[in-house]
């Protein structure tokens, strides 16, 4: 009679014990599976975040790679008045030879006013 008083007890127990472990097993995998969900939302906000900088930088370069358009390049020099004696036509030719010395006439434009004033124009 004993013995059977004793697994009645143990019966009783593992009755009773089991399905205090299964809700324990159940809510350790359920915290565990939220843990990693939390981790996983956490990781990917970072990255949004990572991304909208990355994209606010490039912005930022761009408006200012946009901002400033290049200077417009100098007008190019008056043509000159008549000459009206052979000294002046000496002073002008200086002249141009000096403008284009220092790189303000290019070798064609030069060229086109040196034919001008050597044809008395």
């Amino acid at each position: 009679m004993m013995m059977r008083r004793r697994m009645a007890r143990r019966a009783m127990r593992r009755r009773m014990g089991r399905p205090l472990l299964r809700a324990a097993a159940v809510g350790g995998a359920g915290y565990y599976a939220g843990r990693k969900i939390a981790q996983g939302q956490q990781a990917e906000a970072m990255q949004d975040q990572q991304i909208a900088d990355l994209q606010d930088q490039v912005a930022d370069q761009q408006d200012q790679s946009y901002a400033a358009p290049p200077p417009a390049p100098a007008p190019a020099p008056a043509p000159a008045p008549a000459p009206a004696a052979g000294s002046d036509t000496v002073s002008r030719l200086q002249e141009l030879a000096s403008l284009h010395a220092s790189g303000v006439l290019s070798d064609d434009e030069f060229a086109a006013a040196k034919k001008k004033v050597l044809a008395g124009q």
